[in-house]
């Protein structure tokens, strides 16, 4: 099974930079986020879903490097930082991480881009397939738009199998396919933990939750990761890993928002000037 992040590959002065080693499917509607054809005039998107709209996801962010090439998606979660996957902080360094917020059109200067002062990143990750695929970064200035909410850490009615949770990004459209140059979305159902056990032995319920179809055909996929998974206004997943992209029987995995929900909002929190 090759399971791998839903990062791309990024060229960053020159060097090719693999990102995260395990495959994100591709969430319906969403944009995938594929770093690796960055710069290369190649655009992914979300495949199987629709262009979407930044006013109705006002916090739906993407991350680029230094050269303004988009390798990950990332949710704004407060007025000072955004929230996005482990696999994707660690790809780029932090002095050349952009957040790129209010530009649902890549190929317009809309919006605010700023730059990161700080990182945080899960103490229990050690790569996607693992868990805590979770990352808040911490921006240098004020973001002004509309963040998330997060999950309370005890609501389990949020995560009922067959829910339909929307799912966004700029990625790929298809696995291998080209990036999207606008904000994609997608309708996926979530799936029981039993039935994501059966698809990924991987698979942890603590840490992880899984969306999609049965039959495939709408999914994240590579470029998306980092983006995030949302019932209503509400954070409930980041894009993390999967089996190609919307491939039957192999939903998208995500991280589980709700455990981590206390961590991101400590780190979050703006901080006082002294």
């Amino acid at each position: 099974m090759a399971v791998k992040s839903r990062r791309s590959l990024l060229f960053a002065s020159g060097a090719l930079l693999a990102v995260a080693a395990v495959a994100v499917p591709v969430v319906a509607g969403t944009a995938a986020a594929d770093s690796g054809a960055a710069g290369a005039g190649n655009q992914a998107r979300i495949v199987g879903g629709n262009q979407a709209s930044i006013a109705d996801h006002p916090y739906a962010v993407y991350l680029t490097d230094a050269g303004g090439n988009q390798f990950c998606g990332a949710v704004i979660v407060s007025s000072t930082a955004v929230a996005t996957a482990a696999h994707c902080a660690k790809a780029v360094a932090k002095q050349d991480i952009r957040v790129v917020a209010g530009r649902e059109d890549k190929r317009t200067s809309d919006g605010q881009v700023l730059g990161v002062s700080k990182i945080w990143v899960s103490q229990s990750y050690t790569d996607p397939t693992q868990g805590a695929d979770i990352a808040v970064l911490t921006v240098r200035g004020q973001l002004g738009y509309r963040p998330a909410n997060l999950p309370a850490k005890d609501d389990t009615q949020v995560y009922a199998t067959g829910t339909q949770a929307t799912v966004l990004g700029w990625g790929r459209i298809a696995d291998g396919g080209a990036r999207s140059d606008y904000l994609r979305s997608a309708q996926v159902p979530l799936v029981s933990d039993s039935e994501c056990r059966s698809d990924y032995t991987v698979y942890d319920q603590q840490s992880m939750v899984c969306a999609g179809y049965r039959d495939g055909g709408i999914d994240a996929c590579q470029g998306d990761s980092g983006g995030p998974l949302v019932v209503g206004d509400t954070l409930i997943g980041i894009v993390s890993f999967g089996d190609g992209c919307a491939k039957a029987g192999k939903p998208g995995v995500y991280t589980r928002v709700s455990t981590y929900a206390d961590d991101v909002e400590t780190q979050s929190r703006p901080r006082l000037l002294g």
